[in-house]
């Protein structure tokens, strides 16, 4: 991807916002052009992006308007603009007009505070969604609500079975009769107290904001609350995980700790052989494209799908929005970190034409594919399988696949014919898919 245009910035609208800026202070152009030297029609074409504007006039311009000179130069950034576009698409417009893409620089150059609401918008709409298929998925995977329900269907057999006794055997000894009548008794209390517990569950799951049942969610959410991203490990390695993991609520519990501490010193390792100080710069500079990275991890996929996932978002450098999911050799996922519209599930499996899985049957070989998910949403996929640590002499290397997702914008980079994936087959609604494995909730 490092041909894309910009390095995160999209191409700014310096004139719009000189006019606007003029506009808002009450200006007349003739005025502004006589205050710094030029002439009204050259303003003009300057204000109607025509002329390009730099140097001494621009910081005349921007004295006369008494705004800083990166107020007028500043281009839209990319995550935002990414995200008003995902709004255009996944909001049908069947009462007018569809929304004019190609014009989404100059919403933000007009309007930078619509803008902004648009695409919190969206933000949220996104949010609420992954909410809505993670508890989608936990109906079907969750392994509390699996053994309840179990235990209430096991019952309710237990319980049809000795009425369909009491009831068909009518000269049943009167003995035997008292017993099953204890035993419908007993069960009817198990069913209750079953009935109860499942209750309980999910209203325990409703009172918390996130709902955190299981060890690996715990130490997920660790990293999602620090944006996978730790300066003090960066800077210190492996001697500040201790104090990372003592700051976070998340991970009190034991199981939840130990797997926290896992991930945090491979992130240590990462980091002390992947320095963020030179790595950052370096993936700027050929806008994040792995391929063009590979080199200097020496050959090392992982390690640099790794690292990618981890940089800093919000910064100056503009890092784009990573998506990352690792899994075994079995395909359970162990790690993931979530990306816009990219469903990982976090119970049940992915979809298994994920470049993830793929990457397991061809150990070593680094892969790339283009993606395209059932609502035409893009994303260009990085994938590779390693072993994970030494075997040593006769034993049988442990697998990890990894698979670093990005999304492709509107102008994007998007070479050869995507393959249709989706977000695992119980929430997919791609019914005609020849590689699913089970019917899907939309069918």
């Amino acid at each position: 991807m490092a041909g894309q245009k910009g390095k995160g910035q999209r191409p700014s609208l310096t004139g719009t916002r000189i006019r606007e800026r003029r506009l808002a202070l009450g200006l007349r152009q003739s005025a502004l052009a006589g205050a710094v030297g030029i002439s009204a029609s050259y303003l003009n074409l300057i204000e109607h992006n025509k002329r390009r504007i730099g140097g001494k006039p621009l910081l005349d311009l921007a004295r006369a308007l008494k705004v800083e000179p990166a107020r007028l130069t500043q281009g839209m950034d990319a995550t935002l603009s990414d995200m008003v576009q995902a709004a255009a698409r996944d909001i049908a417009c069947g009462f007018g007009p569809p929304p004019e893409l190609d014009r989404i620089d100059e919403l933000a150059g007009r309007f930078p505070g619509w803008t902004g609401v648009i695409a919190e918008q969206q933000k949220r709409i996104a949010g609420l969604e992954a909410a809505v298929e993670g508890l989608q998925d936990r109906l079907g995977h969750d392994p509390v609500l699996a053994e309840a329900m179990h235990e209430v269907l096991s019952t309710v057999a237990a319980i049809r079975s000795t009425s369909d006794i009491l009831v068909r055997e009518p000269d049943l000894d009167r003995n035997w009769r008292g017993r099953f009548h204890r035993n419908l008794h007993e069960e009817a209390e198990r069913l209750s107290a079953g009935a109860t517990a499942l209750l309980a569950h999910f209203e325990g799951q409703g009172a918390r904001s996130e709902t955190l049942s299981t060890a690996q969610e715990r130490a997920e959410a660790l990293f999602e609350a620090a944006g996978h991203h730790f300066p003090a490990i960066e800077a210190d390695g492996a001697d500040a995980i201790e104090a990372v993991l003592e700051a976070a609520p998340e991970v009190r519990e034991a199981a939840a700790r130990r797997l926290a501490r896992r991930d945090l010193e491979r992130y240590a390792h990462d980091a002390a052989r992947l320095p963020l100080a030179g790595f950052l710069p370096m993936a700027a500079a050929v806008d994040y494209d792995p391929q063009a990275l590979l080199a200097v991890t020496g050959g090392d996929a992982a390690l640099l799908l790794r690292r990618l996932a981890a940089l800093p978002q919000g910064g100056a450098q503009a890092v784009p929005a990573f998506g990352l999911a690792i899994c075994d050799a079995s395909g359970a996922l162990l790690f993931r970190r979530r990306i816009g519209a990219f469903s990982i599930p976090r119970y049940g499996a992915g979809c298994p034409l994920w470049p993830l899985y793929g990457a397991l049957a061809r150990p070593m070989v680094p892969d790339r594919q283009l993606l395209e998910l059932p609502d035409g949403l893009r994303f260009v996929a990085w994938a590779v399988s390693q072993p994970v640590g030494p075997a040593g002499f006769g034993g049988a290397p442990v697998m990890e696949a990894v698979m670093l997702l990005r999304a492709v914008s509107d102008g994007g980079e998007a070479e050869g014919a995507p393959v249709p994936v989706g977000p695992g087959c119980v929430l997919c609604p791609r019914e005609d898919c020849a590689a699913r494995r089970e019917e899907g909730r939309f069918g």
